[in-house]
């Protein structure tokens, strides 16, 4: 092939792709160099994603589930493993009788259970494909209300039909509990589990090792455990109707805890004085454990659901003294048991923690006492707590990485949801509470990036609220830790907020830590200026009153000093102009005597211990000046908030918690 001609390599030269790529990539570049210096980082990023598209998709593709229980939904609480064996309701042997029964009996079931082990499977399968009819018929009961009396009239013959059949039986035999999802199974077995053929089945059991008496009380346990929750709302209504007193849920309950152990060791051959593994691993083969494996596996899983109802589920959603002596049995758990045991109480309370923190209206105390107890909780074994916490900040920062990248609206109001803020708030709460004891640097240094991350996600006014709540948390990690978090920057955005003019209408009380985002109508509002102002100088003054006594000082307050005195000229509201005076005033005094005790001393600034040791006795005294400001802005703001309370309508009020600890109930907007 001959060479190209001067129309051909132009054309090339115009149209060919590979030319209009290389022709893009320098043209991003030529703009690189001569944009302006604040558009550098966006440029910078432009560039980046055209050279290599596919970065960022790769990224997003990765992580696609922004829930925040996310993190543990493959290893929850699954401590029993696979119940393929044991799921539902156990098969009982339809001859067996109530006075019939010896020891003879029970070896010989357990002989021939084998046999119809194989069988379990079929059942299975066709209790599956009698649920899925179920479901069906309860749809056209819906939607034909002529279905539905054909079916209770049905059903009204049925039951006639099997009050005949029981009465026949003179009472001796005991019914079945099948798999099936069928009212009239449910109701023809319940008519029978009465407190006298309970007793009777305990009787059984305890004296006689009854192994169908068992199954029967196995089925009956877990009726009882799973009373009047949505894990039954197929088979447990097997006993719904039959076991109507609770004297007789307590009587299977309290029988089963008491006696299982004891009877599954005489039906195994187990002394009860012997407790070690090697003695139930020699049985594994066996035909005895194969037999009883199933009753075993379904008693100790209905026991951990009922653990799980009385621990978890009551510390979640209980009040006052139900929920603290829920949270005393799983700290028991935790402390006494394994370590698989506090993995279990570690994930069942942080996925129940997020459950109950999507809304805080009237809930701010309950949500502060699951958050310390949770917290109390870790402690316990900082070194398993601190790598689960590893775990569940860094998915935190995925979704807020995947915020910022995508910017879509799902993703953007996970981040903005009180669930996110309360997981950032517990974790914060942690580490305070826990980092002078242990080594967490790196948990503080990534739950810093994420607040970090979050504040300048919303930089707007209408997220005053969560920016406000973004310092505070930066604050208590700098004073809990004693390590040095700027926190200025973003204090002086929020002096940005529009308060040079004084047009704002007194209007309805303002209380933004009520909220996660502002309605509209609050940002013209005087309230929206006044608690820009002093929420401002109330955490700037925080921040200051941290490193009032560090040899640092003057040149930390110095920048944000002439920064606010630029925002002092601009606000013409004497009341604002008078408190950012008085600050100003207090900040250049405690520079002027920083300034004076330095000039005393003779080290370097290179001998890191007398750095330290700089002004540690006037820290421990707290009488200077600078100090005794910060207390009296503290007692303001308290009693700030107070007021506010006092003046918001009584209708629609909710408690709220303050970003300095408090609580106070405050008026609801929508």
């Amino acid at each position: 092939m001959g060479k190209l001609g001067k129309k051909a390599r132009k054309f090339a030269k115009k149209n060919l792709q590979s030319v209009l790529r290389n022709k893009r990539k320098l043209n991003s570049k030529f703009k690189r160099k001569a944009s302006k210096r604040d558009s550098h980082d966006i440029e910078e990023n432009l560039e980046n994603d055209t050279i290599n598209p596919s970065n960022e998709r790769n990224i997003v593709e990765g992580f696609q589930d922004t829930s925040l229980d996310a993190i543990f939904s493959e290893d929850d609480s699954e401590v029993l493993g696979d119940d393929s064996d044991s799921d539902g309701f156990l098969s009982e042997d339809s001859s067996f009788v109530h006075d019939a029964g010896s020891d003879s009996e029970s070896e010989h079931y357990i002989e021939d259970s084998n046999a119809s082990s194989s069988l379990s499977v079929q059942n299975r399968d066709i209790c599956a494909e009698l649920l899925k009819k179920a479901k069906k018929l309860n749809k056209l009961r819906e939607k034909d209300p002529g279905f539905s009396k054909f079916l209770e009239s049905y059903d009204m013959k049925i039951e006639e039909t099997q009050d005949e059949e029981i009465g026949s039986d003179d009472g001796k035999s005991l019914d079945l509990v099948q798999p099936l999802d069928s009212n009239n199974a449910c109701s023809h077995v319940g008519k029978h589990l009465t407190s006298a053929s309970v007793y009777s089945l305990c009787e059984l059991v305890k004296e006689q090792s009854s192994v169908p008496a068992l199954t029967c009380l196995i089925n009956a346990y877990r009726a009882a455990c799973h009373n009047d929750s949505e894990a039954t709302s197929v088979s447990g209504c097997v006993f719904s109707d039959g076991i109507q007193k609770s004297e007789t849920f307590c009587k299977i309950i309290v029988f089963m805890l008491q006696e299982a152990d004891a009877t599954f060791r005489r039906l195994l051959g187990i002394s009860n004085s012997s407790s070690r593994k090697e003695a139930v691993l020699d049985l594994k083969n066996t035909a005895k454990w194969l037999s009883l494996r199933p009753l075993i596996k379904s008693y100790l899983r209905s026991t951990v659901f009922l653990l799980n109802q009385i621990s978890i589920h009551l510390w979640a959603t209980g009040d006052g003294s139900l929920s603290s002596h829920s949270f005393l049995i799983i700290q028991d758990i935790a402390s006494i048991s394994s370590s698989e045991w506090f993995d279990f109480c570690f994930v069942k309370t942080y996925k129940a923690f997020i459950s109950n923190s999507q809304s805080v209206e009237r809930k701010f105390e309950h949500i502060r006492f699951l958050r310390n107890s949770f917290v109390e909780l870790c402690c316990l074994d900082m070194q398993k707590s601190s790598n689960k916490a590893m775990a569940c900040i860094l998915h935190l920062g995925k979704i807020l990485q995947k915020g910022w990248q995508t910017k879509k609206k799902e993703v953007v109001k996970t981040i903005c949801s009180w669930q996110y803020i309360n997981c950032i708030d517990m974790w914060v709460t942690l580490i305070s509470a826990s980092i002078h004891d242990y080594d967490l640097q790196p948990l503080l240094y990534m739950i810093v990036q994420i607040i970090n991350g979050v504040a300048l996600l919303f930089p707007g006014p209408r997220y005053l609220p969560l920016r406000l709540r973004c310092i505070q948390w930066l604050n208590n990690l700098s004073g809990s830790s004693g390590v040095f978090i700027p926190v200025t920057s973003l204090v002086l955005d929020v002096l940005e907020y529009k308060i040079s003019k004084d047009s704002g209408k007194p209007g309805k009380v303002l209380q933004p830590m009520s909220t996660v985002k502002l309605p509209k109508h609050w940002l013209k509002s005087r309230g929206f200026q006044e608690e820009c102002v002093l929420s401002a100088i109330e955490l700037l003054s925080e921040h200051f009153a941290q490193w009032s006594y560090h040899i640092s000082f003057p040149e930390l307050a110095t920048a944000p000093l002439i920064h606010i005195k630029k925002v002092f000229e601009k606000i013409s509201t004497e009341n604002f102009r008078r408190v950012i005076k008085r600050f100003i005033d207090q900040v250049e005094m405690n520079i002027d005597f920083v300034q004076k005790k330095r000039e005393d001393v003779s080290f370097s600034p290179k001998d890191h211990q007398s750095v330290e040791s700089f002004l540690q006795v006037e820290k421990r005294n707290g009488n200077t000046p600078f100090t005794q400001y910060y207390k009296n802005i503290m007692s303001k703001a308290a009693s700030r908030n107070s007021i506010s309370d006092r003046k918001a309508p009584g209708k629609g009020k909710r408690e709220m918690l303050h970003p300095n600890g408090s609580t106070a109930m405050v008026s609801t907007y929508s």
